[in-house]
């Protein structure tokens, strides 16, 4: 028998088994270019900081080799580096795996989603599908298949200077006594003085022991001190004389006007003796039932709630007063304690304090700060521009006022708009040690947040502030840009005239509405102003509008040109002789 050598027979047989996987493979990689890819968007965007891309691959019939594997890798491809996206598998028929399966008859698509960190350098890239495909233990790489040109990056452009707030508060204290927490600055702040001249029952007789009274005597004493003082205005003199709401009506009604009669004459004669110079207002009242509801209030009488019960029951001061005399009891403590009190004449000053002139404040929160109260001091910063003079003032204030949290919040509000956020952040977190609710701090350690990158803690102290002003809005508007919402951004901004707000109309689709806004923002050196119109431009085809814009925003900041050169929004333009002509 004749002996065969099988080897060659099967070195040749798996050769011809490479070679038809290899066969196969270079079939589809030759074919590529039959795969249908589309991208959305069509150029890639930066929002939130992320670029977003959305795929949808077609591959044709008969194009699929059933048995093999094909890794398709979305990736940015720019000077000085690149980015993959995640890949996505698909496999023939008979592959046994778990990926989406592609037939050889009648062909196959998939449907692709994944984002990445937008960096700078993203501007000017390629995105290319990058595909190896395999068939056993045989893998061929593809050549790339460029599917989209660079990165809109206009999201970008979002001004990240957040508004700190002034540590004023909302309400003045009328009580003449400084308080660090509630005082605000008024120049003028009225003041009054009130007396009584008290009259025995059933009597308009004005007797000497009511003249003699202390407060009786301070306030002709406070009268003609208004009507003298230089800082002082006396702005009227008033006699409310009154009868207890006990009696008929009637003869109260005569007894009060009597008693308004004897106090204004004896008053009028005194006011005169002291060269007090002012119009008397006279009036009476014949029942005093306001006087007896506040004066129970202020009570300790046993039955006094049920008192102002019947009060508010009834209207009829006849009715009261009877429903008020069955409580019998009760009633003899109220004739004792409450109705004496009320057969009067109040005697009413009304003065307005005049304060120091905005020069005298000014030089003495420069001379002399101590000297000036906390409302006064914390005005003083308000009337410069000078930021600079401003910290000194502020800087005065903690040393004067070093446990009101308004000087150090101030001053970090300064050196904020300075863009010194971390440098007023230990100012910011110090007021706040000593006021933790204030929404203005919470704000400004927003502010500081934001300027850090630190988004969600920035809304969260945002959220905080609510209520604290416009500003807060204003900030919560630029966070809702860089975290993509720009429909919830037009929303915060609102009627602002701002750069952030025409931004938020432009990516929220909105172009005619920002070009709105940039037209009325009235800021000479505003490069932002020119160069987003100039986008608008480009936008909607108004190349007059976009050139002029440009070339005016790169004149007050040549920085513009290489942010032009790269900028997306012109690439249609990057090779016009006017384009290039403006960002060379």
């Amino acid at each position: 028998m004749k002996n065969f050598n099988l080897k060659p027979l099967a070195l040749f047989a798996l050769a011809a088994v490479v070679l038809a996987s290899c066969s196969s493979l270079q079939k589809m990689k030759k074919n590529a270019d039959q795969i249908d890819f589309k991208v959305t968007p069509e150029i890639l965007e930066a929002h939130g900081g992320d670029v977003d891309v959305a795929i949808n691959g077609r591959f044709p019939a008969s194009y699929f080799n059933k048995k093999a594997t094909v890794v398709a890798t979305p990736v940015l491809k720019y000077d000085g580096g690149e980015t993959a996206f995640e890949p996505v598998t698909v496999q023939g028929e008979k592959v046994d795996a778990n990926n989406k399966v592609i037939s050889y008859s009648t062909g196959g698509s998939f449907a692709y989603k994944d984002a990445v960190g937008f960096t700078d350098d993203m501007r000017l890239s390629d995105l290319e599908i990058r595909i190896t495909a395999s068939k056993g233990s045989k893998s061929l790489d593809f050549e790339p298949i460029k599917v989209a040109d660079g990165v809109l990056a206009t999201s970008t452009l979002v001004v990240n200077y957040p508004s700190p707030i002034i540590g004023v508060q909302r309400e003045a204290n009328t009580t003449g006594i400084y308080d660090p927490n509630i005082d605000k600055f008024q120049r003028i702040v009225p003041d009054q003085y009130i007396a009584d001249i008290h009259y025995l029952i059933n009597s308009s007789y004005v007797r000497g022991t009511e003249l003699s009274a202390e407060d009786v005597k301070e306030f002709y004493a406070y009268a003609k001190d208004a009507a003298t003082a230089e800082r002082k205005d006396l702005k009227g003199l008033e006699i409310s004389a009154y009868a207890s709401p006990d009696g008929e009506l009637d003869w109260n009604t005569k007894l009060a006007e009597k008693r308004e009669g004897s106090s204004s004459k004896i008053v009028a004669k005194n006011l005169k003796k002291e060269e007090v110079e002012a119009e008397l207002k006279t009036k009476f009242t014949p029942e005093d039932w306001d006087g007896f509801k506040e004066l129970m209030e202020k009570s300790n009488i046993q039955d006094k709630e049920l008192i102002l019960r019947v009060l508010s029951m009834y209207s009829d001061p006849e009715v009261r007063e009877r429903e008020i005399k069955n409580l019998s009891e009760a009633f003899t403590t109220v004739a004792d304690e409450i109705l004496p009190k009320l057969r009067r004449a109040k005697l009413i000053a009304d003065v307005d304090l005049i304060g120091k002139t905005d020069e005298e404040i000014a030089a003495l929160a420069d001379s002399d700060p101590a000297s000036l109260n906390p409302a006064e001091l914390l005005y003083a910063g308000t009337l410069t521009s000078d930021k600079n003079k401003q910290l000194a003032i502020y800087n005065s204030f903690m040393k004067v006022y070093p446990k009101d949290w308004r000087g150090y919040n101030n001053a970090g509000m300064v050196l904020a708009q300075q863009g010194k956020y971390a440098d007023a952040k230990p100012l910011f977190e110090k007021a706040e040690g000593m006021n933790n609710d204030e929404p203005i701090i919470k704000n400004n350690l927003g502010a500081v947040a934001l300027t850090e990158g630190d988004i969600e803690k920035a809304e969260t102290l945002f959220g905080a502030a609510s209520g604290a002003g416009e500003e807060v809005n204003h900030n919560l508007g630029i966070v809702a840009i860089k975290k993509g919402d720009y429909d919830q951004a037009v929303k915060y901004f609102g009627e602002s005239g701002s750069i952030n707000a025409a931004l938020a109309k432009m990516l929220a689709g909105d172009n005619n509405g920002a070009l709105k806004i940039l037209n009325a923002i009235d800021m000479e050196q505003c490069f932002m102003k020119p160069y987003l119109t100039a986008v608008i431009g480009a936008r909607t085809a108004k190349e007059n509008l976009m050139f002029e814009n440009l070339a005016d925003a790169v004149k007050k900041n040549a920085d513009l040109k290489a942010t032009a050169k790269t900028d997306m929004e012109f690439a249609k333009y990057f090779e016009d002789a006017k384009f290039k002509a403006i960002v060379e």
